[in-house]
C-alpha cells in the first residue's frame, strides 16, 4: 500500500494508500455534496495539502473535480431554464479570464502563500455553513419554468454596475485559479446585491460561471504541468457517483445538522491548513 502509483505504470507518485483514501474522501464528499447542492471543494482540498501534494498540483486537480460537479447542476438548471446567458457573459467572461491567469501564475506563487489563502477560505466557508444551519431551512418554493431576468438583454443595468460584477468575477476566478476552488459561495450574493436578480437565476447561472472559471483555471494549471491525472479520474468518477447519490438523498437526513458537522469540520481542516502555511513560511 505505501508503493507509489508509478509502480504500476500511472504517472503519479501518490502512495497507493493515499490514492485509496483521497478516493473515498471524494466519493464522501460527493454525497454531502450532492445533498446540500454545493460543490465542496473546500472539503477536498485541504486533504490534498495536508498529505503533502504540492499547492499547484493539488490546486490543479480539486478545481477540476468540483468544475464537474458544477457542470451536473447546470445542465438541470438549463433544462429548468433558470440560467441568464447575459449575466454568465457579465460575469463568467471575466472569472474564466481571471481564473486562467491565477492558474498559471499559480506555481509561480510561494507555497506557503496559497495554503494561507486556501486555509482562509477553508475558514469562510466553514463559518459560512455554520450561520447557515443556524437559520431556519427556508421553504421551496415552485419554480417551474421561471426565468426571471431582472434585466432583460442588460438594458436595465448600468454601465457601473456591469463594470463591478465583471471586476468581481475576475477577481474571485484569479484567486479560485490559484488555489484550486471555483467559489460559487463568493459570487452568488454578488450577482444578487449587485445585479438585483432572482436568487434562483442567480443559483443556476453561478453554476454555468462556476464551470467556465473551473474549466479555465484547470487549463491554466495544465499549461504548467499542474495536474495529477491518475489522481483526477480517480477523485473525479467517485465525486460524480457520490454526488449523484447525495442529491437522491436531499430531505431525508436533517439538512441543519449536516450543515453545522461539515462547518466545524472545514473550521479545523482550515486551522491546520494555516498552521501548515506559517510552518513553511
Amino acid at each position: 500500500m505505501t508503493a507509489p502509483l508509478s509502480a504500476f505504470g500511472l504517472p503519479s507518485p501518490v502512495p497507493l494508500w493515499e490514492a485509496a483514501f483521497l478516493t473515498l474522501l471524494s466519493y464522501g464528499v460527493g454525497v454531502l455534496g450532492g445533498i446540500v447542492g454545493l460543490a465542496l471543494g473546500t472539503m477536498r482540498l485541504p486533504f490534498l495539502l495536508l498529505l503533502g501534494m504540492p499547492a499547484p498540483v493539488a490546486a490543479g486537480t480539486n478545481i477540476l473535480v468540483s468544475t464537474l460537479s458544477a457542470a451536473t447542476g447546470a445542465v438541470r438548471h438549463f433544462r429548468e431554464r433558470r440560467v441568464d446567458l447575459w449575466v454568465v457573459a457579465v460575469q463568467g467572461i471575466p472569472a474564466a479570464v481571471g481564473a486562467f491567469a491565477g492558474g498559471f501564475a499559480g506555481g509561480v506563487a510561494p507555497e506557503a502563500l496559497l495554503i494561507a489563502l486556501a486555509g482562509i477560505l477553508v475558514i469562510w466557508q466553514g463559518v459560512e455553513l455554520l450561520l447557515r444551519a443556524r437559520r431556519d431551512r427556508p421553504r421551496e418554493t415552485p419554480v417551474g419554468r421561471q426565468t426571471g431576468r431582472a434585466a432583460p438583454g442588460g438594458r436595465r443595468w448600468s454601465a457601473g454596475r456591469v463594470t463591478a460584477e465583471a471586476l468581481v468575477g475576475f477577481a474571485i476566478g484569479l484567486l479560485g485559479g490559484a488555489v484550486g476552488l471555483i467559489l460559487g459561495s463568493l459570487r452568488l450574493p454578488a450577482l444578487i446585491t449587485i445585479l438585483g436578480i432572482d436568487p434562483r437565476v442567480a443559483a443556476g447561472s453561478n453554476l454555468v460561471i462556476g464551470f467556465l472559471m473551473g474549466a479555465f483555471g484547470w487549463v491554466g494549471h495544465v499549461a504548467r504541468g499542474q495536474v495529477d491525472y491518475p489522481l483526477l479520474v480517480l477523485m473525479t468518477l467517485t465525486g460524480m457517483v457520490g454526488t449523484y447519490q447525495g442529491a437522491r438523498l436531499t430531505g431525508t437526513l436533517s439538512l441543519r445538522r449536516l450543515l453545522a458537522l461539515m462547518g466545524l469540520v472545514l473550521l479545523l481542516v482550515g486551522s491546520l491548513l494555516l498552521w501548515d502555511a506559517v510552518r513553511r513560511a
